[in-house]
């Protein structure tokens, strides 16, 4: 059901003021750790959970835009995030554990079936006994499959699970093209079967096929990115012997003892960063708003710029934020879980202001993205992990 919300603009701040305050109560000064260590990933994972959920409540549930802008807006560049996360984290925990690929399968699709097929068993039963809404048996089985061809927000069972499909397909073909020692290769050859695909445009994906276009490349960039950061110390010992020997031409660049004690400092390198990250954030408030919505083509630079800024934003701050981390953790629940309980089974936004209304919805969402993770920890027989 589409909802109307009286003064969406002051419900938008009195939710902003609550989830701003969550925030700052949050902060926590970051633990000495290796550069992008996989901990912090989940920090982007939660940024991005609160973009899709946000885009979901202010374009397709309600029906004044204007409710959560501009935090509503990041729709696109937080489906890149989880991509680009994916296929960075998929690339380091293959090197870590060296599995093969019967041992790959086994692990990594039993993580990501069991909470879905439990959602799927929950969201079947409840449109039957409530909403008394049927589907087909092929339907129904090609939904068990993982198999999404369209993303309807109003007519399908759980529209955002057009997402899981594209995961599934990354998953499936990883451990095939994957080679430990040439990423950039994997990278390619990942990159190149999805063009193949997209180019094909076979008529049973017409429906989900623009959205494949749109977030073609962030998977095979979190690849590069992976090698990237894990030779990171020997790219940064790399680029500090090549500016010592800059500075040591001092008869020639004339750099006094003084300049050099100066570029060394502590308050130079510090000024040095806020202004990369003031430019950063100037980045993402300008891409944000001129996502090149409209333009697939153009969109999809846009939404891999506007990505790569927040996440080198986040690598600059010096604190973190633990709500996002914990909303990170449960992330993959909460995608599974949210929009059918939004749209058909709302509960708040029906009897409490929005701003107030949506707070408790994260809350809410938590709650039950916390169940679900222990019950899949109970059927894998796995000990369950600690949140950071």
């Amino acid at each position: 059901m589409i909802l109307n919300i009286n003064n969406p603009v002051g419900e938008t701040w009195i939710f902003g003021i609550i989830l701003g305050i969550a925030l700052i109560l949050s902060i926590r000064r970051k633990k000495p750790r290796d550069f992008f260590k996989l901990s912090m990933t989940q920090e982007l994972k939660g940024l991005a959970i609160l973009a899709v959920i946000f885009s979901h409540i202010g374009y397709f549930l309600v029906s004044d835009h204007r409710f959560l802008f501009p935090l509503s807006i990041l729709s696109g560049v937080a489906v890149d995030l989880f991509l680009f996360l994916s296929g960075y984290g998929l690339t380091f925990s293959h090197l870590k554990n060296k599995y093969d690929i019967k041992e790959f399968y086994r692990k990594r699709l039993s993580k990501l079936f069991v909470p879905f097929w439990i959602i799927l068993v929950i969201f079947f039963a409840l449109d039957f006994l409530i909403l008394k809404t049927s589907y087909s048996w092929q339907y129904i089985l090609q939904s068990f499959l993982g198999f999404f061809n369209s993303s309807n927000l109003y007519q399908d069972l759980n529209s955002p699970l057009w997402y899981f499909t594209l995961v599934l397909f990354y998953y499936l073909i990883f451990p095939l093209v994957f080679h430990r020692k040439h990423y950039w290769l994997s990278a390619l050859g990942i990159y190149l079967i999805t063009v193949l695909i997209v180019f094909w445009n076979p008529h049973f994906l017409s429906g989900v096929m623009d959205l494949y276009r749109l977030h073609i490349i962030a998977f095979p960039l979190g690849i590069i990115f992976a090698w990237l950061f894990i030779n990171y110390h020997h790219f940064a010992h790399l680029f500090s012997q090549k500016f010592s020997l800059f500075l040591g031409y001092k008869k020639t660049l004339r750099l006094s003892g003084t300049i050099k004690k100066i570029i060394e400092s502590r308050i130079f390198k510090q000024t040095i960063r806020y202004l990369f990250m003031t430019m950063l954030a100037i980045v993402i408030v300008y891409t944000s708003y001129h996502s090149g919505v409209g333009n697939i083509d153009q969109a999809k630079i846009i939404s891999i710029v506007t990505m790569l800024a927040f996440l080198f934003f986040f690598l600059s701050m010096r604190f973190e934020f633990k709500l996002l981390d914990l909303l990170g953790f449960y992330s993959y629940e909460i995608y599974l879980l949210h929009w059918p309980i939004l749209y058909h089974y709302d509960i708040f936004y029906r009897f409490l202001p929005a701003g107030i209304a949506t707070a408790l919805y994260l809350v809410l969402f938590l709650i039950l993205a916390w169940a679900l993770h222990k019950l899949t920890d109970r059927i894998l027989k796995r000990k369950p992990k600690k949140v950071s």
